[in-house]
């Protein structure tokens, strides 16, 4: 990675599980650097959603490394989740053709109901399957997946989660982390924000910043989709054997109902 720099820059692992980014610095200038990013970090960039892009350098060996700035800032405290900019932020990704034309031309095809119910269940082994909560949960999933049609596809995030918001120091706020990026049901992204984020009372005024009349049929989706990605997440950390996160969400999956 050094030698695509000049000399002096001080290079470290940035963490995260794929090992893949870093960060570098020289002087009062950083940048952040990942291996292979996804050709649509360029239209993030040019969106305004992620920190700007710098350059992009195909190294010999077949890897492309990307630079983006490297803010001063900070990630969201969950708190700060129900601000208006995250509203206006999540809008203007679900809303933006550039986002959606890109996905389409990297081979990306709607992310449906009944293909996330598929996961769900290759995701649950015997002993999930018997506790009363997953039971109880995939049996909803199965009898609501004909009532969660959407006629709405847009560009979805995949994990809103508050520590992939940043807030620089200049009161930009990005949203990064789009290896999930997927096109779904907006509900993927708004249910899992409104249900881990924002008090059930103040539901109406969130949806009313972000542009949505709040129904049943968009709560039944918000709740479908919260309830299948918290079960994809305790049959992944079984899985991986992290089982203080796998009872957390076992614990949650209660609360939703």
């Amino acid at each position: 990675m050094k030698h695509l720099l000049e000399h002096d820059w001080e290079i470290i692992p940035a963490g995260g599980a794929t090992g893949k980014a870093f960060f570098a610095s020289k002087n009062n200038e950083k940048l952040f650097l990942k291996r292979n990013s996804s050709p649509f970090l360029a239209v993030l960039s040019a969106e305004g959603i992620v920190p700007k892009l710098i350059w992009t350098k195909r190294m010999e060996n077949g890897d492309v490394i990307t630079a983006q700035e490297c803010l001063n800032g900070r990630e969201f405290k969950p708190e700060e989740m129900a601000q208006d900019g995250v509203a206006k932020l999540l809008k203007k990704i679900h809303e933006s053709s550039p986002l959606l034309s890109m996905l389409g031309r990297l081979g990306k095809t709607p992310y449906k109901p009944e293909m996330m119910l598929e996961e769900v269940i290759s995701a649950l082994d015997e002993e999930l399957l018997l506790d009363p909560a997953v039971h109880k949960s995939l049996q909803f999933l199965q009898t609501e997946l004909p009532h969660v049609s959407s006629e709405k596809f847009t560009v979805c995030h995949g994990d809103i989660n508050h520590n992939n918001w940043l807030l620089s120091d200049n009161n930009e706020i990005f949203l990064i982390d789009w290896d999930g990026a997927t096109i779904a049901d907006p509900a993927l992204d708004i249910g899992p924000l409104l249900y881990w984020y924002i008090p059930r009372d103040d539901w109406k005024h969130w949806l009313g910043l972000y542009g949505l009349k709040y129904t049943e049929h968009l709560q039944l989706r918000m709740k479908w989709y919260v309830i299948a990605q918290t079960m994809l997440s305790i049959g992944w950390h079984k899985s991986q054997q992290r089982y203080q996160e796998m009872n957390f969400w076992g614990n949650y999956l209660e609360t939703v109902f």
